[in-house]
């Protein structure tokens, strides 16, 4: 009789498990596009503030790409947070996602059928102190993958 209920039990757990198991495999496959979209945004600053510029150039769009090239992005990024700014690293914060239709990267450029908009706080300590940057953070598809982009609209 003992043994017939630790069978049950044991059932019963390695039952909970699978289903589990199931439920987290359904929701990273069907994980809203905005997590998807924010994963993106989260590991880009992840490798910045790693000062591993070339990883998070891969994750811009290509017409972030065409405004700047790797070598260029790269010591740029050296040249200003770490050079002027003496900040060896960085903390962030990501924002929840907005959805935007039809945004535009430019006011004359390309139109995006759907953009996700993320607020990024980055909190520096320099040799200069303390200071935070907020930075608005544009995703949308391209070719299948999630790519960052920034806003160059002027601004009146």
């Amino acid at each position: 009789m003992r043994r017939n209920r630790g069978k049950r039990a044991m059932v019963f757990v390695v039952g909970i498990g699978v289903f589990l198991l199931l439920i987290y495999i359904v929701s990273f496959l069907f994980m809203g596009e905005e997590r998807k979209a924010k994963r993106v945004v989260v590991e880009y600053y992840k490798y910045e503030s790693a000062q591993d510029y070339s990883r998070s150039w891969e994750l811009l769009h290509t017409e972030m790409k065409a405004k700047f090239g790797r070598g260029a992005f790269a010591s740029d990024r050296v040249h200003v947070f770490n050079g002027h700014f003496g900040a060896e690293t960085f903390s962030y914060e990501v924002s929840k996602a907005k959805e935007i239709k039809n945004w535009k990267m430019e006011k004359e450029g390309e139109s995006f059928g759907t953009a996700y908009e993320f607020e990024v706080r980055q909190d520096y300590h320099g040799k200069y102190g303390h200071f935070a940057f907020v930075q608005f953070v544009y995703v949308v598809r391209e070719d299948g993958e999630w790519r960052i982009l920034w806003d160059y609209k002027e601004r009146n």
